[in-house]
């Protein structure tokens, strides 16, 4: 028995009317499933829209809920260096080191009720990853997740990186057979909600569809109001 390597390729594009489908960034990422029950994601994105982002994250997780074990994350924005850290994850407790243009060195250690579920560092790969805390069993609906971390509170991810605790809820839709770029597949769909009062902004409405197996592929995502923004899978190869 082996690890798993699997690699895709994200498009980012506009559903604003004035920009209909143009594109507006890309993603490349690498997910290897360990047989150790890690997944380690290495994701490389781009946002082209002023100021332009970049960011190269890795992160490792537990495969069975994606729950975080460590991080690093180091962007540009509007092609200058903004921040680099490091975040470690243990029992009770969560650990960041990092430096960024806006605050210099940052030293983090904040206590947590137990493990911590989630930790989204804004690769939209992640955005898929993070589904695998709805509990399927219990069927279609809406389930609140609490003490949830991001690496920034800003939609684009465009600032930090630094610990930023948050919360809101995933509504699972159902499955569906979807077509996007990358081909056919079967798809779960859900939805990203109750973000009010989590964020400094609340998000505007989202929807995900993912893979409908063990590995949670993000296949399409678009976020509504200010942002229409449309994410999709364009390139996939699994080992």
């Amino acid at each position: 028995m082996t690890h798993k390597t699997i690699r895709g390729v994200i498009r980012y594009t506009s559903k604003k009317p004035e920009r209909l489908d143009q594109e507006r960034g890309r993603e490349y990422f690498t997910l290897t499933q360990q047989v150790d029950g890690v997944d380690v994601l290495l994701a490389h994105c781009e946002i082209d829209d002023a100021p332009n982002v970049v960011r190269d994250v890795a992160i490792a997780m537990n495969h069975e809920d994606s729950s975080p074990l460590d991080c690093s994350v180091r962007l540009s924005v509007g092609n200058r260096f903004e921040g680099t850290g490091w975040i470690r994850f243990g029992d009770g407790v969560a650990e960041c080191e990092s430096f960024n243009q806006r605050d210099g060195r940052i030293s983090q250690r904040v206590e947590t009720a137990g493990r911590v579920l989630w930790l989204q560092s804004h690769p939209i790969i992640g955005d898929a990853l993070l589904m695998r805390l709805y509990d399927l069993e219990q069927g279609p609906g809406k389930q609140f997740f609490s003490d949830l971390y991001l690496t920034s509170p800003d939609h684009r991810g465009a600032t930090g990186p630094l610990l930023f605790r948050t919360g809101f809820a995933l509504v699972y839709v159902g499955e569906e057979d979807i077509t996007v770029a990358a081909g056919s597949f079967r798809a779960r769909h859900f939805q990203v909600t109750d973000t009010a009062g989590n964020l400094p902004e609340e998000h505007p409405p989202y929807e995900v569809w993912c893979t409908a197996d063990d590995d949670y592929i993000l296949l399409r995502a678009g976020a509504g109001g200010y942002m229409q923004t449309h994410y999709e899978l364009t390139e996939l190869e699994r080992d």
